[in-house]
């Protein structure tokens, strides 16, 4: 079971999938006895890790092989929740699509996604197809957030994330 030729049934032969979980149906480790939730939560980006024959796999890749049998570029978590591995709240996505379904950054200082304040008028922006596309300038806040709302669905479809 190599990186990248792990197949969906590997991945049953040593997993049992519950509620969002993996737990392992063999033995590996005396840390990682049969039954027990497999892997380790960090913290720091609030995702599950299982190390497989000396390679570390995200949780919520193998949960999505486990069910469907093959590996997407990336695996999406529909509700933006990292910890929420449900293989209903998974999906196929690719780098893009991932990216536009992200909630409001931290750093944001407008309140809204895409929008910004610029030369005294709120401006909307997004990237579509890895390019930035300008929407337009509004004159009050609600109007701009409002554009960048249905320019989000319009782009990003199933993908956009409006908080």
């Amino acid at each position: 079971m190599a990186e990248n030729i792990l197949s969906q049934e590997d991945v049953k032969k040593l997993f049992l999938y519950k509620n969002g979980d993996l737990y392992w149906k063999v033995y590996t480790n005396p840390r990682a006895p049969i039954g027990a939730k497999a892997g380790s939560f960090n913290k720091h980006n609030q995702r599950r890790y299982i190390r497989i024959n000396k390679i570390r796999y995200v949780a919520h890749r193998l949960i999505f092989l486990y069910h469907h049998g093959w590996l997407p570029i990336e695996v999406d978590h529909i509700d933006t929740c990292r910890t929420n591995n449900s293989i209903e709240n998974l999906r196929a996505a690719t780098s893009s699509q991932n990216q536009h379904n992200k909630r409001l950054q931290n750093n944001n200082t407008s309140g809204a996604k895409n929008v910004s304040y610029c030369l005294g008028r709120w401006e909307v922006k997004l990237k579509v197809n890895k390019k930035q596309i300008h929407i337009g300038r509004f004159d009050n806040f609600e109007s701009a957030q409002l554009a960048a709302i249905m320019a989000r669905e319009k782009y990003h479809g199933d993908f956009a994330q409006h908080g």
